[in-house]
């Protein structure tokens, strides 16, 4: 089932120049990125993204985290996109992460893990319009777009 999800690249990746590099591993799988930004969350807005943690021990720091540098946001299209960026992206604890995934080569922790990715449809759902309007989202590339 063709999907679209959303990938944030943390300020941790993004402060270790690793931007281009993470986005090559998703394209060399097959996903087409078809919205692409630069942001700086303020912590107010990162609380806003990240209010399904609101409860949980370790919000103050993850909000903290993700307003203390840049983010690249990036929607992501593909079939089964949401479970392939996970299998990419690894497990959410670096340590815990299969070799060769992102978060196991460029985590370096539970909260710097270097990427956040939708968890489902649901999720993509919501996250995509929190960084894209619909002008900034757009339809996959046809078979030899953008050719002469």
């Amino acid at each position: 089932m063709m999907e679209r999800t959303l990938v944030l690249i943390k300020p941790d990746a993004v402060g270790q120049r690793r931007i281009g590099e993470i986005i090559r591993r998703f394209e060399d799988q097959g996903l087409q990125v078809v919205g692409l930004k630069m942001a700086f969350l303020a912590e107010h807005e990162g609380a806003r993204f990240y209010h399904v943690h609101k409860d949980k021990p370790f919000f103050p720091e993850l909000i903290k985290f993700i307003a203390s540098g840049p983010i690249v946001a990036m929607a992501l299209e593909g079939e089964e996109a949401i479970s392939r960026v996970r299998d990419l992206m690894g497990s959410t604890d670096p340590t815990e992460a299969k070799e060769g995934t992102i978060r196991h080569l460029m985590g370096t922790s539970v909260q710097r893990n270097a990427v956040h990715g939708s968890d489902s449809v649901m999720s993509a759902a919501m996250e995509i319009p929190f960084f894209f309007n619909q002008m900034e989202v757009f339809p996959a590339a046809m078979e030899g777009a953008g050719k002469g």
